[in-house]
């Protein structure tokens, strides 16, 4: 006979009601902290949402000095650069939207989310998030400058008599909007402002080559590289590479993008997602080929790093273009900010056990805020800081992470197709790495050589 105490022992151990009101709570206090987080909490959003998002993040007001970077490459490398980045970046973002649901019933929702999953828990956090903060604090602080500047181009034209103003005080008004903006509580609250500044990146592109158009070729226009030393042209051939290649880094928040759309098993959000993908990258092009190819060949070597400066005329032209310029980097910034304080809240929240709540949210944004006109105020010549610390991140999470992962979670067979590919994408990613990070360096020592703080 088996006794009592002998059956107790042989009973599996059952969860006590303590132990599942713990879980229970744990559980509560995660989803409630998903509703609250920025990317996480409003999932409703439409495929043409992800159309215009992707277009603001893509999109920058770099477009106006592609064709200086034509210069510095020339017709042959120019074109082929310009098109291979196009097919490239199309490729690996493809490659990020698929992944996004690739295990059944999980959404790596956030970049950082699909690199641990594909390299483990510490060492895709460690390989992902320092990229991913240098690509997006670095992309809001360059957009303070660009919007600082633009705003003070708006002033000299229209005020030639005027008082000389510092760039400081511009970038204090573009800060400003977004000490207001930045209260938006997710990416479908700042729809709307995506939205606006998508169609005026494809507004002031259409300005800079329409009006290079009208004006005509320039007489003595030549194609030959400016700079006669072989250094000389070597680094700006490859700050222009550089920056050519990189101004279709918008990847750092496609995942982040996604997670906003709706999804099922039946009706995944891949579908959507790649819809709106693709009519982004139909206004990337539209926006880029033209303004890069017609600039430069009106133009030649003697265009100005911002093709708008080499029209001249007419003033209110250039003024409406300038003001475009404005408002799309308003959009561009709110883009790239939004994981920021995605990644800021989830820390305060999950790991200092803060509360959620409004004044948490408005002091950590405005906390940043403050920190990136600050950095944009002090180094205007972030341009060329970006150029090498993006070589350093925007080439691999645009051109080579996604295959990386591709190959680490798909495992597609030895020398096929898609093994060949996603190499030759790594190694084009990883030569383009180390040729912007040159780049970058040396403007760094240029634009600083002679720089006066807040002069």
């Amino acid at each position: 006979m088996t006794t009592p105490q002998a059956s107790t022992e042989l009973m599996p151990t059952m969860p006590s009601n303590v132990d599942v009101q713990t879980m229970d709570e744990k559980l509560k206090r995660e989803q409630e902290i998903n509703d609250w987080l920025p990317i996480t909490s409003s999932r409703n959003a439409k495929w043409w949402y992800s159309a215009f998002h992707n277009v603001t993040a893509m999109v920058g007001a770099g477009v106006l000095s592609l064709p200086y970077a034509m210069s510095r490459l020339g017709w042959g490398p120019g074109i082929v650069v310009m098109i291979l980045s196009w097919v490239i970046t199309l490729y690996t973002l493809w490659q990020m939207v698929e992944m996004h649901e690739m295990v059944k019933g999980k959404r790596f929702d956030r970049y950082h989310e699909l690199g641990q999953y594909a390299f483990g828990e510490k060492t895709g956090l460690w390989i992902v998030v320092p990229l991913q903060v240098v690509c997006e604090v670095g992309s809001c602080i360059i957009y303070m400058v660009t919007g600082g500047k633009s705003i003070q181009k708006i002033h000299n034209l229209l005020c030639k008599d005027g008082a000389n103003i510092k760039l400081s005080y511009f970038i204090m008004i573009f800060a400003s909007v977004h000490f207001l903006l930045s209260h938006l509580p997710n990416f479908n609250s700042i729809s709307g402002v995506s939205f606006g500044a998508a169609i005026m990146s494809l507004s002031y592109s259409t300005i800079a080559w329409a009006a290079s158009i009208t004006k005509g070729r320039m007489e003595d226009v030549s194609y030959a590289y400016k700079v006669s030393s072989t250094p000389g042209t070597v680094f700006n051939f490859c700050t222009a590479l550089g920056n050519v290649a990189l101004a279709y880094a918008g990847h750092n928040v496609v995942l982040e993008i996604q997670a906003t759309i709706p999804s099922t098993p039946e009706k995944p959000s891949k579908g959507q997602m790649w819809k709106g993908v693709l009519i982004a990258y139909l206004v990337v092009a539209l926006c880029y080929f033209p303004v890069a190819f017609v600039g430069y060949y009106i133009f030649g070597n003697n265009v100005e790093d911002n093709v708008l400066i080499s029209l001249e005329k007419p003033t209110w032209l250039i003024v409406v273009a300038n003001f475009f310029v404005v408002f799309h980097v308003i959009g561009s910034y709110q883009i790239y900010a939004m994981p920021v304080f995605d990644m800021m809240e989830t820390v305060l929240v999950t790991k200092l056990n803060f509360a959620p709540s409004r004044t948490l949210r408005f002091s950590t944004r405005s906390l940043y805020v403050a920190f990136t006109m600050f950095i944009a105020i002090t180094f205007p010549f972030f341009g060329g800081l970006l150029g090498f610390l993006g070589g350093l991140s925007f080439a691999p999470t645009t051109y080579f992470l996604p295959c990386i992962m591709w190959l680490a979670v798909k495992k597609p067979k030895r020398f096929g197709l898609s093994w060949s590919i996603n190499w030759i994408c790594i190694i084009l990613g990883f030569m383009l790495m180390i040729v912007a990070s040159v780049g970058g360096f040396r403007d760094i020592l240029i634009s600083a050589k002679d720089y006066q703080f807040y002069s």
